[in-house]
């Protein structure tokens, strides 16, 4: 099994990729929609069952976007022999990296991103001006963040067929062509 790692910050087409991925015939699974991830209190590690939409100011300060490691091995043990892509972003994505085979980090510019965040449809978040803030400060860190992890860099402001292609092209490098 190759398990691939989408991940970028918010707005960079994660969600989307995810999309793609699942009509050409690939196992995809968005982490955000897909039950992977959760609110918690960084405080006292609770999780958050009815986090506010749009958040307060500070609350992102405490509060943090976090993957669940148990469910990232039962997708490991569920996903034998097969090419599968998670798709998401979380603060604590190192608590998941030794299950992971590959790491594709999306990047975008700033003004795609603002763009992207102001206009998207798929769920509110970067709309407010908290989040927005959150969203434009992670930006210009990640691509640094992604590389010292060995992952594949993508510029995601390319057309979607040719960032998704690019996906793929990462994962036939690593398995050698095989699906």
């Amino acid at each position: 099994m190759t398990l691939v790692w989408v991940t970028g910050n918010s707005g960079t087409g994660k969600s989307t990729v995810c999309g793609v991925l699942r009509a050409r015939g690939y196992v995809a699974f968005d982490a955000d929609m897909d039950g992977f991830c959760r609110w918690i209190d960084r405080a006292d590690g609770e999780v958050v069952m009815d986090p506010p939409d749009p958040v307060p100011a500070g609350w992102l300060d405490r509060y943090g976007w976090a993957i669940v490691r148990e469910q990232v091995e039962t997708l490991v043990e569920e996903s034998h022999s097969r090419i599968t892509f998670l798709c998401g972003s979380a603060e604590n994505e190192a608590d998941v990296r030794d299950l992971l085979d590959l790491i594709v980090g999306l990047v975008i510019d700033e003004d795609t991103l603002r763009h992207r965040l102001a206009t998207r449809t798929t769920n509110t978040f970067g709309q407010h001006p908290e989040e927005l803030a959150a969203a434009l400060k992670w930006n210009p860190r990640m691509r640094a963040i992604y590389e010292s992890h060995g992952a594949t860099i993508i510029d995601a402001s390319k057309p979607l067929t040719e960032v998704v292609d690019s996906v793929i092209d990462a994962v036939q490098e690593l398995t050698g062509g095989t699906r």
